[in-house]
């Protein structure tokens, strides 16, 4: 395992049709692939499309609010608040404040998420594809796309 000490400027990775920027805090090369970290800044009102995929993801909201839905229970998680969502669990989030929230987001075991998501802005450059075009990207990753992002209610 090689020793990682992040000082927080990572350059910025932006998906725009899905209102989001993040960054890599802790890549899966330092954990030797058993972990990868990120921040993720969420826009008001945006989330990912609902998906799956084999690695465990732990959130920690940082900042603001945010609606979850975990293999279709919903629920609401803010600051400080803890979501466990296992492997293979469809799930998906949406930022429910009229702010910016944040995220620390643990994927286990690592992915290599530069990649991944820099492919995925690459998808989403003109706006949210649709669901064929997003699953044929996610085959590649183990990424099941099922359906749209969630909705506010309004």
């Amino acid at each position: 395992m090689r020793f990682l000490h992040s000082k927080g400027d990572e350059r910025l990775i932006s998906i725009p049709a899905i209102g989001l920027d993040l960054a890599v805090r802790v890549p899966s090369g330092a954990t030797d692939g058993s972990a990868t970290a990120l921040e993720t800044i969420d826009a008001p009102g945006f989330g990912p499309p609902l998906h799956r995929h084999r690695e465990t993801k732990i959130f920690r909201i940082l900042e603001g609010s945010y609606l979850f839905d975990v293999d279709g229970r919903r629920f609401q998680a803010e600051k400080g608040d803890v979501v466990n969502v296992p492997g293979g669990a469809a799930h998906a989030f949406v930022n429910v404040t009229a702010l910016p929230a944040r995220q620390f987001v643990l994927f286990v075991p690592g992915l290599d998420a530069v990649r991944f998501f820099k492919g995925l802005a690459d998808v989403m450059r003109n706006g949210s594809p649709h669901q064929d075009l997003l699953n044929a990207f996610g085959r590649n990753w183990g990424v099941e796309f099922l359906g749209p992002p969630l909705a506010l209610v309004g």
